[in-house]
């Protein structure tokens, strides 16, 4: 009887300290699944930080097509144009968009691509075009037939694209490499001045012998053998496979890795045009898009948010060094030129914006080169002069990203 009482003794003494000891164990484990919970938090911070810096910065410029029609000839319009490319590529400017004053392309569809790529139809329909074409008289054929590449040898006249088509058409012909624009750009009037033009070797604009990580490329209507993928010509010796199917004469991006393999049956990956920038660093050209009016520059802007920052030029905006000029933090950044008349007159000429003034619309408005000598300062010398001052103000801003 004595021993069991001792021992019932010895269990009570001991109920206590198992009890704490459990109770230190839970508030352990309780200490390890917050800060386990800590570093979960910390390391979701550390991944959307990454991803924000990971967003590219973009600069993009807007123009009037009128530019255009005060040439004197196609000749001297090819040239303005492939100066506003030659800003463009030099500047490292990300996307160039086009607007019309007068909104002649009511839809903002882009006024290029009208019925170009009929060119295949059948004999019987294109001696009907021709027909019905010939019979029309003069001043009513721009009325009843829309632009068409079948019609470019009937006349001359046919091919008098508006200010802001033939810009576009120039712009996209120049950013293209020069292997590919045979392919992509079917022959057309307006189009018979760009071999006049300097080229702007921008780096996706590769030579037949040098490997790049990335390359341009466009879908041809073969396959590859072994695969059945389809096969992309990249202006190399042969055509390259790539890891999907796609539908021919569409321009990719193609990833070409570091080892010079041109085997077609190692098939290569097809990847985003922005890929090159964003992982390499590279600038890989500028997209160019059409708006109706200056309203839709704004309001159809391609990227997630929308232009954050807006910069009009003209020579009644404020005059400040460009050494003092500090820029807020963008994402992307959208910097216009006005036509003839300036940003005003397009301003003006908007239903959307009808009773604003230019500095409501935009965020700053400057005048990148007073004490002009020349009453006058021509768009595409305006778009030079502009980009240069604004380089270092935009550096500062990048580096800081």
């Amino acid at each position: 009887m004595g021993k069991k009482k001792k021992r019932a003794e010895r269990e009570a003494e001991s109920e206590p300290l198992n009890t704490e000891n459990i109770k230190e164990q839970n508030d352990a484990q309780l200490a390890n699944a917050g800060s386990m919970e800590e570093q979960r938090k910390k390391k979701k911070k550390k991944s959307k930080e990454s991803m924000l810096k990971k967003e590219i910065t973009t600069v993009s410029i807007a123009l009037p097509g009128s530019i255009i029609d005060n040439t004197q000839s196609l000749e001297l319009a090819t040239r303005l144009a492939g100066q506003i490319a030659r800003a463009s590529t030099i500047f490292r400017i990300d996307e160039v968009v086009v607007f019309d004053n007068k909104g002649s392309s009511v839809n903002g569809s882009d006024p290029t691509m009208e019925d170009e790529s009929h060119d295949d139809e059948s004999g019987a329909a294109f001696l009907l075009r021709i027909l019905k074409y010939m019979e029309t008289p003069q001043y009513l054929r721009k009325s009843l037939f829309p632009m068409h590449n079948n019609l470019r040898f009937v006349d001359e006249s046919h091919d008098d694209e508006s200010g802001a088509a033939f810009l576009l058409r120039i712009l996209k012909y120049m950013e293209t490499p020069q292997y590919l624009r045979k392919s992509l750009f079917p022959m057309h009037n307006n189009l018979r001045f760009v071999g006049s033009l300097p080229p702007l070797d921008a780096p996706h604009h590769l030579r037949k012998h040098e490997w790049a990580p990335y390359r341009e490329g466009v879908a041809l209507k073969d396959r590859s053998l072994k695969s059945g993928s389809t096969l992309v010509d990249i202006g190399l010796s042969k055509p390259v496979a790539i890891d999907q199917v796609i539908d021919p004469g569409k321009r990719v991006t193609v990833s070409m890795g570091t080892e010079r393999n041109l085997n077609a049956d190692i098939p290569h990956q097809v990847v985003s045009s922005s890929t090159p920038r964003e992982d390499a660093g590279m600038y890989w050209g500028y997209k160019v898009r059409y708006a109706p009016n200056i309203s839709s520059v704004f309001k159809n802007c391609p990227y997630e948010g929308g232009y954050d920052h807006l910069i009009g030029t003209s020579e009644h905006g404020l005059v400040m060094k460009s050494s003092d000029l500090i820029l807020p933090s963008f994402r992307h950044l959208l910097i216009a030129f006005g036509g003839l008349a300036g940003l005003e007159e397009c301003i003006e000429e908007d239903k959307s914006l009808k009773g604003k003034s230019a500095k409501e619309v935009f965020d700053l408005y400057l005048n990148t080169c007073p004490h002009q000598g020349s009453r006058t300062i021509r768009t595409e010398e305006a778009i030079f002069i502009s980009l240069q001052y604004l380089q270092e103000p935009v550096d500062r801003v990048l580096q800081k990203i």
